[in-house]
């Protein structure tokens, strides 16, 4: 399945939502007319290598920060900055600027946290916003649970365009999440993919959103 545009519109400019999309596409295209060599120096440099962290590398935490701006390829990117372009947007108007700014950023890092508490040898280095825009997923959930996602459902060879409640659809996504961990951990080769960096920014996103909903309705009810 795969997102195409959903049915809630914004009442605000989402402009943190797209200086975010703005500066992972320009470092992205900055990446791409670097040699290989150069890439691959960055990516261990500034990406999230668990490994660091165990053997407690002074330099390390910041790479939970600087990995969110980075891509593997075009279909890393143009997938991760579609699906928050789609809802991040709402999720930005219901929190306002600044709070889902750092709520953005923080979801992101207690995804790669997670990943490197699951692996903490690994020195494959994790790169990509995934961790992050899980994290406006699990917001997105508990905000818009009714809201409508026109899907793209590839059923046999025949392409079908579908609405499905945001609940059903995030559900699915975040079970597919883990059945992939289940699966990766019985593998004989990794695929690569930061799936427990998902899950922990899903569920990250969900309880920070859940208090943030709490904090702004008790706020709400003390002024009136």
């Amino acid at each position: 399945m795969f997102p195409i545009r959903d049915t809630n519109k914004s009442n605000t400019f989402p402009i943190v939502n797209w200086i975010i999309i703005i500066i992972n596409a320009s470092i992205f295209l900055v990446q791409i007319r670097l040699p290989r060599e150069t890439v691959a120096i960055i990516f261990e440099t500034f990406g999230v290598v668990p490994y660091r962290f165990t053997e407690l590398h002074l330099l390390a935490p910041i790479s939970l920060f600087s990995s969110q701006f980075l891509h593997g390829g075009w279909l890393h990117i143009i997938r991760n900055l579609w699906i928050l372009y789609i809802f991040g947007d709402n999720v930005e108007d219901r929190m306002g600027h600044l709070q889902y700014l750092v709520f953005y950023l923080m979801t992101g890092i207690i995804g790669g946290i997670l990943q490197v508490i699951t692996q903490p040898f690994s020195t494959i280095p994790m790169i990509g916003a995934s961790g992050a825009i899980s994290g406006v997923l699990g917001a997105y959930i508990l905000f818009f649970p009714r809201a409508r996602v026109l899907t793209f459902v590839p059923i046999f060879i025949l392409p079908w365009l579908v609405e499905i409640p945001a609940v059903i659809f995030l559900g699915v996504w975040f079970l597919s999440q883990f059945v992939s961990v289940i699966n990766e951990a019985s593998a004989v080769i990794s695929s690569g993919v930061a799936y427990w960096a998902h899950l922990g920014g899903f569920g990250a996103g969900f309880l920070l959103a859940r208090r943030i909903r709490k904090m702004k309705s008790s706020y709400f009810s003390d002024y009136n």
